[in-house]
């Protein structure tokens, strides 16, 4: 059977798994970088010390624009297994960089390694998953990763509070990296066949000529109101996300919290984001994408909101909670909702597209909070990306038709 996730369970199960260790790649720093920024490398402005996320996000939305081109010519593990390789450097970067342009480099490294490992599972499992379920694939792969995240941000913190900043912490990516590249050479099957077959038997959206990539992008970024409304949807909430990766551990630092409390901080958002996926991805499938979308980005506005509003570890982590419901709720239905409405012999182009636009909101939300905190302090920079999360939600109100 091709549509339902679950009928293929050991290709889509490995997938899963895969998955959780491109999460945990990127978790592995979430919430100790800031402090060897300030701690060991003495670095005081905001704005250089988020240098860190926007060279991570420019590297990242790039490499997705292209991921899912190659995905569609060259097929989908060879994509995987090069980002695999690409990433396995990084801990190492991380763990003796003598200087901080060295921590700018092990990210264009991560960012890249992610463009093409996250996207490429995502793609495989769209393929694996068919129309039906799409919602559902989308859930299980974010939550996997996300659920990584938190966890490996979890560990780190815990780590770096009793054995050091570096290079203990970073240990453990080394072993993400080796297990993530062994399990993709060795185990990961192609899928790009399944993407071909649905094509084929998918004759009411047209024949599968695949156009040329400066049509899906405009398509994707501009023309089509559905896709550009998910790509601009998909860039704030990764706006979102890279002002809570730079300026949360300021703001939580700045109220007193410890280290251990910080880490904790850190791994509740992308911890609650990954497990409420494996629920609404899901319900997408089932109520519609657009009314989760909307009330996806309005519920993170308001966790936002409580962080820059309140400043307790409780306040802290019921905003953190909010952060990661809203998040879950938007982020598998968007990519369910591309799926619902492309041509599946283009389908990866057009999430390479959207991919771009949504990775590339890390950069833009780590410089624009890096500048206005400089300015007018951290709170008004949170200020700020919980209005511009709001709008957002608006735009998806009046220009997504479905």
């Amino acid at each position: 059977m091709l549509y339902f996730p679950f009928s293929e369970t050991s290709p889509f199960s490995l997938l899963v798994v895969v998955n959780a260790f491109v999460g945990a790649m990127v978790g592995m720093e979430r919430s100790i970088l800031p402090a060897i920024a300030e701690q060991e490398f003495k670095l005081v402005a905001h704005t250089a010390i988020l240098a860190f996320i926007v060279v991570f996000g420019v590297a990242k939305a790039i490499t997705n624009y292209f991921a899912g081109r190659f995905s569609d010519a060259y097929g989908r593990k060879v994509v995987l297994v090069i980002g695999w390789l690409i990433a396995t450097p990084v801990p190492f970067l991380l763990m003796w960089a003598p200087s901080w342009n060295w921590i700018l480099l092990a990210n264009v490294f991560l960012g890249v390694s992610q463009g093409l490992t996250w996207s490429t599972t995502v793609i495989m499992k769209i393929d694996l998953a068919g129309p039906k379920n799409r919602g559902t694939a989308m859930g299980i792969n974010e939550f996997a990763g996300y659920f990584a995240v938190g966890a490996a941000a979890l560990a780190t913190g815990w780590i770096a509070t009793n054995y050091g900043l570096r290079p203990q912490p970073f240990y453990l990516g080394v072993a993400f990296a080796v297990i993530g590249l062994l399990l993709s050479v060795l185990v990961v099957r192609e899928t790009r066949g399944h993407a071909q077959m649905e094509a084929a038997m998918t004759a009411t959206r047209g024949a599968a000529i695949v156009p040329p990539q400066r049509a899906i992008f405009w398509q994707t970024s501009v023309r089509d109101p559905n896709l550009s409304s998910i790509s601009q949807a998909g860039l704030v909430n990764n706006l979102n996300d890279g002002m809570a990766w730079g300026l949360f551990p300021f703001v939580f630092a700045g109220a007193g919290m410890t280290l251990t409390q910080i880490g904790t901080l850190a791994a509740i958002y992308p911890t609650v984001w990954g497990v409420c996926q494996l629920f609404t991805g899901a319900l997408s499938d089932r109520i519609g994408r657009k009314g989760l979308i909307v009330a996806g980005m309005w519920v993170q506005a308001a966790g936002i909101a409580i962080i820059a509003f309140r400043s307790s570890f409780g306040w802290y982590a019921t905003g953190a909670i909010l952060l990661g419901i809203g998040t879950a709720m938007v982020y598998p239905t968007l990519l369910a909702a591309i799926g619902d409405v492309v041509n599946p012999a283009w389908r990866a182009s057009t999430v390479g597209v959207y991919r771009f636009w949504r990775d590339l909101g890390y950069a833009i939300g780590a410089l624009l909070a890096g500048v206005v905190a400089d300015l007018y302090g951290v709170v008004s920079a949170v200020w700020l990306v919980a209005a511009i999360t709001f709008l957002s939600g608006m735009v998806v109100i009046v220009r997504m038709r479905y």
